[in-house]
């Protein structure tokens, strides 16, 4: 009899398969199922060991995480984190930030570092427990967004200023994701998923130039450790599919802003599986369950085959999506012809939510808009909101910054009355300037600067 795990290991090794694999990418969301919040689940391993044996019961994951959280090497590295309870932590301070030098690799985690200890106990005990039936993930920050957290936002004008600097500061960051392997590796996971979000923040050329010789050191690295890999990333990645692939991971996740059917084009050109990608707020924490079933459905039948291919969601779930709605995409996933034919008078119901936007020809002072999945769960969301809050620290009280949510129903009318295609985006004075592209200081600085001198010559 297969095993719902031989599925996702046949996807990864590139074979046919007659059902398509899933995996449920329940990080902090994994507590809703156990009754315990975020910081719960991310300090506590009888609550996550708990909440994720959860998972396994109700989702019937062919695949599945034991722990979402892309600040764990940073915290250990020296950053402080802010705590919520219904998402993982943000990255709060950044030592480089004044002092760009780079570590000694004398400071690489080890076993006893951190929350490591309790979540490498978590790991064996999942893989005692299911680890016949389920392959586990084990999730290691990328180094882009890992060197990132170590400098801040200044990471993007290192890029132009400090190349050297950019390359050092990766190749230590290559090292510490090669110790989390062998760490995670030794604990029993079966595929590390190198996760880096703010991969879709840089083009296609600064990928090549910083970022190709880092992932395919990282992904030889897990391939020597003889397990598969994943490379999983947020927000429109969609120019860099294809460098991507040239790194050699086994699959490629990517999130809702990407066209899939384009996307796995190109993955099966190089003969990678590609994963994705469920839309995860307007569709997984406000759809209905008809809505999450017809996605999915919707989805498979635009492929023009499955093999090489994982459901999954856009990225980590959010911590409120209603349980029903991941059974019910697992359900879509296990049974798509019959869902398929349950379906077929289904027509999703829009909510009516009218929303007033500013008169943007009217403002007394420019008006940064940020539109974030949420800027305190998604990295690459937070930098983009950094970046506006270092503008409104330097000007002051000259302009106005706001952020718009997508985790909330009224801002997701707002993106659809506004025509937003990709998160995160920052508008000025109504005017897109900056999508899944995080702005060098100079840059944000010149738009406002040519905002602040056009609303003074209409006064």
């Amino acid at each position: 009899m297969i095993q719902p795990k031989d599925l996702i290991l046949d996807a990864l090794n590139h074979k046919k398969t007659k059902q398509v694999p899933w995996v449920p990418f329940a990080g902090v969301h994994a507590g809703t199922l156990a009754g315990y919040d975020a910081t719960e689940v991310l300090t506590d391993g009888d609550k996550l060991f708990a909440s994720l044996m959860e998972v396994n019961k109700l989702y019937r994951p062919c695949g599945q995480p034991v722990v979402f959280d892309l600040q764990l090497e940073a915290e250990i590295l020296g950053c402080q984190l802010l705590w919520t309870k219904d998402g993982p932590p943000s990255v709060s301070s950044h030592p480089l930030e004044d002092n760009p030098a780079v570590p000694c690799r004398c400071t690489l985690p080890t076993a006893d570092d951190g929350r490591l200890p309790m979540i490498l106990d978590v790991m064996r005990r999942m893989k005692t427990a299911v680890g016949e039936t389920t392959a586990l993930y084990g999730l290691i920050c990328g180094p882009f967004t890992l060197a990132s957290h170590l400098r801040g936002n200044d990471i993007f004008m290192d890029m132009f200023d400090d190349e050297d600097f950019v390359h050092s500061l990766l190749d230590y960051c290559v090292d510490v994701g090669k110790r989390m392997t062998e760490l995670y590796t030794d604990a029993g996971m079966d595929i590390i998923a190198v996760v880096d979000p703010l991969v879709s923040q840089v083009s296609a050329a600064h990928f090549e130039e910083f970022l190709s010789k880092p992932f395919n050191m990282l992904f030889d690295y897990i391939r020597e450790r003889d397990r598969l890999s994943s490379f999983f990333v947020c927000g429109d990645a969609t120019r860099n599919i294809e460098v991507m692939c040239k790194t050699n991971p086994d699959s490629v996740f990517v999130d809702e802003n990407v066209n899939i059917v384009e996307a796995k084009v190109i993955t099966d050109r190089y003969n990678i599986a590609l994963g994705g990608n469920i839309p995860l707020t307007s569709i997984m924490l406000h759809g209905t369950q008809q809505d999450n079933m017809k996605y999915v459905v919707d989805m498979l039948d635009g492929l023009t085959d499955i093999d090489n291919f994982i459901v999954a969601p856009g990225c980590d779930m959010p911590f409120a999506v209603p349980v029903e709605n991941t059974v019910a995409v697992s359900q879509a996933v296990w049974q798509t012809d019959k869902v398929r034919e349950m379906l077929k008078n289904y027509v999703s119901i829009q909510d009516d939510i009218d929303v007033e936007l500013p008169d943007y020809n009217m403002l007394s002072k420019p008006l940064l808009e940020v539109f974030t999945l949420d800027s305190a769960t998604c990295a690459a969301c937070t930098y983009m909101m950094g970046a506006a809050n270092a503008a409104k620290e330097f000007y002051g009280d000259t302009i106005d910054v706001v952020e718009y949510k997508y985790t909330i129903k009224e801002n997701i009318a707002r993106c659809k009355k506004m025509g937003i295609k990709h998160l995160p985006s920052l508008y000025l004075n109504g005017q897109l300037k900056f999508s899944s592209l995080i702005p060098r200081r100079e840059e944000l600085e010149a738009a406002i600067d040519e905002a602040i001198a056009s609303t003074a010559s209409k006064g």
